[in-house]
């Protein structure tokens, strides 16, 4: 009988369970390779479940399958890395053979089989009482004697583990003392293999069957060398038998690009012999970048595209029209900026071939209803058909899906964290977090993912400004699609700058319409601010201010353990821990005597107060009731995360007609709330963030008409009693808190750092060396683990497997740490201690970093002396009891300021466990009735300037709508030629006062300088009536032409001149006929078309 590679296992009966399945995989190989893979897939699975039943370090999971039992923590610390890697590939290519979705080739079989030998090898290695090393002998595999042995059933993992419980322990203490040395066949990656084990599975991943509708090394003729014939790596073909896609392949240690010629004169001869032009994919199995030479330049994806994403792509190509001349639907998006965003989109993406946009327009503008203008033109010019509409939170998803419901009835919608049964919907609405777990659990009708890399062709970000920079960017990078980004204010700093994100320059969004011009074109409505400065949260509470009895109760609550009364306690402290009645008292009174009110003055307008935290908020709430019983009970209520049913809530906050009137809020309506009827809001918390501040302020700013009793909602007020105003006159930029990062996040920076620092030469010590491996251990370990099957490490792969050895941290450099941090440290999984344990690991790391760096981490320290200190106030728990010295020693000694890696790493070990005691949020909290007062009161009208748009163009536009009664530009705007003087002012204030001449021609060009002022401030509506008022008051004009005339002022008055006549040919010129049909007599043609140059010239003489 012809022997096989596994023929040795039959001669070990405890093998048995699986000896049996892998001969019949090598076997069967010559006859048919689907049945093979098959087999070797079963054999892989009987023998992890045997690993299962004999190793006492691993857990019996919640369920038996391969997928589970490979994916454990144990299993993990138990496999490598690169054995991991193999029955990762032998799992994903087994279950598409089990399906029938794929044809194999004997090169893949083989490699299946391979794969499954070094991993039985390594079972044999470990458990095996006489192991022997083997190599695996490919010539075996010929001439085999398909004689099968008798098939096998499985059997069931319990009464496996029933069966071999006598062997376990025996059998576990053979693996311990032989694992450690056992050696790692390596993946030695061949062009040939990278092909093998990262594009064949992304190629199955995606559903491409092989030899149906995908073929390797496909011959083509007419290559420009010596044979005139070529071979292309992959061709993808589509159901009518034509070429969809070629992909070029490279080894995965060089740039794919190298493939970039080749792959164009492969796409030429394609598509010179079927008559259509195929999308080139330049992969190296780790980077993947798609090319449509004819249509957009070569861009990175996540992935080959699925059969259906690309067949989408081609009718979207052939069907789509111009951006050009569109059509929008004013009932959608009616004023004029909504219609000029849309444009300015279009533009980007037809005329500059962009595939990114940001609109930056004021809260309260419309941004929703621009983005359905958007897609309505997107969708019937064919260039959309899927849409992902994201936004991080569910209120905002909720309100984006009912608006899109409203304005395009006829659109199919779905809401992924509501609605499970309509997931094909064109219009997907989802928060970021379902839509990361959805890309990887939501399957299409055969098994598939339905979420592919080129599902959806539009996604919208709402607030642009959050959420996109750290853990859920990847969905970004991973789908390819045209994104456009919504908010009223762009962040600009180092680690989090909206532009960046969507590949513009700062401060240049695709267009922008802010606060202050909505309010100057009456579109939302502006604010007077009441500064109201208290004594207790300028200055803090001063034990030596208070009255004698105000002091016996300050006494009482805030005396030391040692008798010591603090002279005063900081503000900071006030409505954290200290809530002070008497505080509130007058802060609600101010707001209740001054705010705007409706139902003449009987009722409050509706009103949002910030609160700092829950436990300020529901004394705001208890002090409201005490101090205005007489109003509803419902009159205020409190809204955060803590309240039960928060949506109905809002809902009822929302509707005008309904209570509560006041709403205290804690985050949950500082952003996303649209409701048009607010009138007043109170700032009773500090706000650092320059973006969240405005955004806050957005939630007043919209219209209302007929709210005051009949009349329209003109302003709104805004009471700061935190000094917000005066702080962001002075931070023009605000103060943005650092981008969280996760603990695990954290800490494997914190190694990777460490690690970087150990290499020095003064550190290469008994002690250290031996704790720099440990680190790296443990780096190593947490990249290992990463599931190589989810859609955000798929995306990360080169890095992963560069570092998944120990190897690759041997020699660290300052860069590779950024490497790291950027690449892999977002995606390390959440440990599985306890979080107080973790984040006492991160706190000890960092200071174990800063003695590293020569540093001192006073506020680690301090953080250390706390929770040590709340360790020893609890010392009755006996485990803690057990660690006195160290506890007395860190208290009460010099033991952390002289401590260097190896005591730290004792305070670590020995305390991590025992954080959990520590009840963190039990802090004391104090209730006081000190007398506050008021020491100063100001009114004041706003200032719009919310530095959202802050580039020499938005610092002009600014510039000029406020200073149109400066003479120069009120010449411009009254349509008055200007003198060469007039000419020297304006240089003066555009090439000086706001700007250099190299700013204007940097950022506008060589456009004249009265063009471009006329173009922001508009004509005058009393100057355009008198340019054409021989033909508005000619009594002989029909009522068409009356028509076109006032529709030619609206124009200019609006866009400051008309230069191209062309758009008198689209609408609403053409609404009445076109000009020939309106104006039979040419000659009054001609003189209303010498008015619109007479006015274009006297802009252009400057």
């Amino acid at each position: 009988m012809t022997r096989t590679n596994f023929d040795y296992l039959s001669a070990d009966p405890a093998f048995s369970s699986f000896s049996d399945t892998a001969i019949s995989a090598e076997k069967i190989y010559s006859i048919d390779t689907a049945a093979c893979v098959v087999n070797c897939r079963r054999a892989l699975e009987f023998a992890v479940k045997w690993l299962y039943s004999v190793d006492t370090s691993l857990k019996l999971p919640y369920q038996d399958n391969l997928a589970t039992l490979i994916n454990t923590e144990e299993f993990k610390k138990l496999i490598s890395w690169d054995l991991r890697k193999r029955i990762s590939f032998i799992r994903i290519l087994g279950n598409n053979a089990a399906h029938g979705s794929a044809q194999f080739t004997p090169d893949q079989a083989e490699l299946a089989l391979e794969n499954l030998f070094i991993f039985l090898d390594f079972i044999a290695y470990c458990y095996s009482p006489a192991y022997k090393p083997r190599t695996f002998d490919r010539t075996l595999l010929k001439n085999q004697d398909t004689t099968l042995p008798p098939l096998k059933e499985e059997t069931p993992l319990a009464r496996l583990i029933n069966e071999n419980k006598p062997l376990k322990n025996e059998l576990t203490a053979r693996r311990t003392q032989r694992e450690p040395s056992y050696v790692t066949k390596p993946l030695e990656i061949s062009e040939y293999k990278t092909r093998k084990i990262y594009i064949d599975t992304q190629l199955i991943d995606a559903g491409w069957e092989k030899g149906k509708d995908w073929l390797d090394e496909y011959e083509l003729t007419g290559m420009p060398n010596r044979g005139g014939i070529g071979y292309a790596d992959y061709v993808l073909f589509g159901d009518d038998g034509r070429p969809l896609a070629l992909i070029e392949a490279k080894k995965t240690c060089k740039d794919p690009a190298i493939g970039r010629q080749q792959a164009k004169l492969y796409a030429d001869l394609l598509e010179q012999k079927f008559g259509k032009r195929p999308v080139i994919f330049l992969t190296n199995g780790f980077e993947t970048r798609i090319w449509n030479d004819t249509k957009y330049p070569e861009r990175k994806v996540s992935g080959i595209y699925a059969k259906r994403d690309l067949e989408k792509e081609f009718a979207k190509l052939a069907f789509r029209t111009s951006l050009e001349n569109i059509q929008i639907n004013t009932s959608i998006s009616g004023r004029y900026y909504q219609m000029e965003a849309v444009k300015a989109v279009c533009r980007a993406f037809d005329t500059e071939n962009r595939r990114k946009a940001l609109l930056v327009m004021a809260t309260g503008s419309g941004k929703t209803r621009t983005v359905i203008s958007l897609v309505d033109i997107l969708i019937r010019h064919g260039w959309v058909k899927n849409v992902l509409f994201l936004a991080d939170r569910n209120l905002l998803v909720t309100q984006a899906k009912r608006s899109f419901n409203a304005l395009l009835p006829d659109l199919s919608l779905t809401n992924l964290g509501e609605e499970k049964d309509s997931l094909t919907a064109r219009a997907v609405f989802s928060t970021y977090q379902t839509m990361i777990n959805a890309i990887d659990d939501v399957k299409d009708e055969n098994g598939g993912r339905l979420f592919t890399c080129g599902h959806f062709d539009l996604i919208i970000i709402d607030e642009a400004h959050r959420s996109i920079y750290n853990k859920y960017k990847d969905i970004f990078s991973y789908f390819d699609a045209h994104l456009v980004g919504l908010t009223a204010t762009p962040k600009d700093e180092v680690d989090k700058n909206t532009y960046d994100t969507f590949e513009l320059e700062s401060g240049v969004p695709t267009y922008g319409y802010d606060l202050a011009q909505a309010v100057s074109d009456g579109y939302l409505v502006d604010f007077l601010t009441i500064e109201t400065k208290l004594k207790f949260i300028e200055e803090g509470i001063i034990y030596d201010d208070l009255t004698d009895e105000e002091k016996e109760e300050y006494e009482k609550d805030f005396t030391s353990e040692d008798g010591e009364v603090p002279e005063s306690i900081n503000s900071a402290a006030l409505n954290e821990w200290i809530f002070n009645t008497d505080t509130i008292r007058q802060v609600l009174a101010v707001v209740m005597k001054n705010s705007l009110k409706t139902d003449f003055g009987s009722n409050i307008g509706k009103t949002i107060i910030f609160a700092k935290n829950h436990h300020h908020a529901e004394k705001i709430y208890e002090i409201f009731g005490r101090e205005y019983p007489h109003y509803p009970p419902n009159y205020c209520r409190v809204i955060d995360n803590y309240t039960n049913y928060a949506q109905s809530l809002v809902d009822e906050f929302s509707n005008p007609n309904k209570l509560p009137r006041i709403a205290i809020s804690v985050d949950m309506l500082d952003t996303g709330l649209d409701v048009p009827e607010i009138l007043n809001l109170v700032f009773f918390k500090k706000v650092y963030s320059k973006a969240k501040f405005w955004q806050m302020i957005g939630r007043g700013t919209r219209l209302c008409p007929g709210l005051i009793d009949g009349e329209d909602k003109k302003q709104f007020y805004i009471f700061d009693f935190c000094g917000n105003f005066e702080f962001f006159r002075v931070m023009k930029k605000g103060k943005e808190a650092p981008c969280q990062t996760s603990v695990q996040e954290r800490i494997f920076n914190l190694e990777c750092e460490m690690a970087f620092k150990l290499q020095a030469l003064e550190y290469q010590t008994d002690e250290l060396i031996p704790f720099r491996q440990s680190l790296i251990d443990d780096l190593v370990g947490k990249i290992r683990e990463l599931n190589r099957d989810n859609f955000a490490v798929k995306q990360h792969l080169k890095y992963i497997d560069q570092y998944a050895s120990k190897e690759a941290f041997r020699v660290l450099t300052y860069e590779k740490t950024l490497l790291l941090a950027d690449e892999i440290a977002p995606l390390i999984l959440p440990y599985k201690d306890e979080a107080s344990a973790v984040r006492f690991d991160a706190l000890i790391y960092g200071l174990e970093l800063a003695f590293l760096a020569g540093n001192k981490y006073k506020k680690a320290t301090r953080d250390l002396n706390k929770k040590v200190r709340a360790l020893a106030d609890i010392s009755t728990i006996p485990e803690i009891l057990e660690q006195r010295e160290l506890i007395q020693k860190i208290l009460h000694t010099d033991y952390v300021k002289e401590a260097g890696i190896k005591e730290f790493e004792h305070i670590r070990t020995n305390l991590r466990g025992l954080m959990k005691y520590i009840l963190l949020d039990e802090i004391t909290r104090y209730d006081t009735n000190f007398s506050d007062k008021i020491v100063d009161t100001k009114w004041a009208v706003s200032d719009l300037d919310d530095g959202a748009l802050q580039n020499y163009k938005a610092k002009a536009e600014f510039y000029l709508r406020q200073h149109q009664d400066e003479e120069v530009i009120a010449k411009l705007r009254s349509n008055i030629p200007l003198t060469p003087e007039d000419v020297k002012k304006l240089e003066k204030i555009l090439w000086k006062d706001i700007g250099s001449k190299k700013e204007y021609e940097k950022e506008i060009g060589d456009k004249p300088l009265g063009v471009f002022v006329r173009e922001i401030i508009g004509l005058d509506m009393r100057s355009a009536k008198e340019a054409f008022a021989k033909y508005l008051n000619d009594t002989n004009l029909d009522s068409r032409q009356i028509y076109f005339v006032n529709r030619i002022v609206e124009y200019i008055v609006r866009n400051g001149l008309m230069p191209d006549l062309s758009v008198l040919q689209t609408s609403p010129f053409t609404d009445k006929g076109s000009v020939v049909e309106i104006f039979t007599d040419l000659s009054m043609w001609n003189g209303i078309r010498q008015v619109i140059d007479k006015i274009n010239s006297n802009a252009m003489t400057a």
